[in-house]
């Protein structure tokens, strides 16, 4: 059977792969992907971080927000070719090499900023993101922070409890919101380590 050259050239394009290196989590990292894997996708399968939820797909609901350079994106509409180069922050970036959470993961902890965990990632990378934005931020600004994500268990109020401690924990403190946490071997803050 004969293809058409319209059919020949969409199925080579289909199987075409770019290399693409970045640096997630402070780690490089290289994979072959096809020009219109999606970030969520590359994370999820190519390199096997499934903490970087897909919920809509249409870059409504948060789930999937990751850092870009320190800024929150929506990785179901951002194709893994046009990261390349980059640094990418994901929630399993966060906590310290110890398993000591993150002032935004403890927070969340603290609060039951959380029910059934979907949305919880896309919140934490969001509230890493708007904190380093604003640092100090009124409830109001709260709200409107975290307006892009979605939660359909918890009603918000934890959610935004947790933001409000995340951003006390931050204040006066030399550690950036979107850093991955360190823990000082001399101190501790009095929580227990997360597993």
């Amino acid at each position: 059977m004969t293809a058409t050259h319209g059919t020949t050239t969409r199925t080579a394009a289909a199987h075409e792969r770019v290399e693409v290196t970045l640096t997630v989590n402070g780690t490089p990292r290289t994979a072959s992907v096809a020009p219109r894997r999606l970030l969520s996708d590359f994370l999820r399968h190519d390199l096997e971080m499934t903490g970087t939820h897909v919920g809509c797909e249409h870059g409504v609901c948060g789930a999937c927000t990751v850092l870009l350079d320190g800024a929150p994106i929506r990785s179901c509409l951002t194709f893994a070719i046009s990261v390349d180069g980059r640094e990418l922050t994901t929630v399993e970036g966060l906590a310290a090499d110890d398993g000591t959470l993150h002032p935004v993961q403890q927070a969340f902890r603290d609060h039951h900023g959380l029910q059934c965990g979907f949305c919880t990632p896309g919140f934490v990378m969001s509230a890493c993101g708007f904190l380093a934005e604003n640092p100090d931020p009124d409830e109001d600004q709260i709200r409107e922070g975290m307006a892009g994500n979605l939660c359909r268990c918890t009603g918000y109020a934890g959610i935004l409890d947790a933001v409000k401690q995340a951003a006390g924990a931050f204040a006066g403190s030399a550690t950036h919101p979107c850093e991955q946490h360190r823990v000082d071997a001399d101190a501790t803050d009095g929580h227990d380590r997360e597993a």
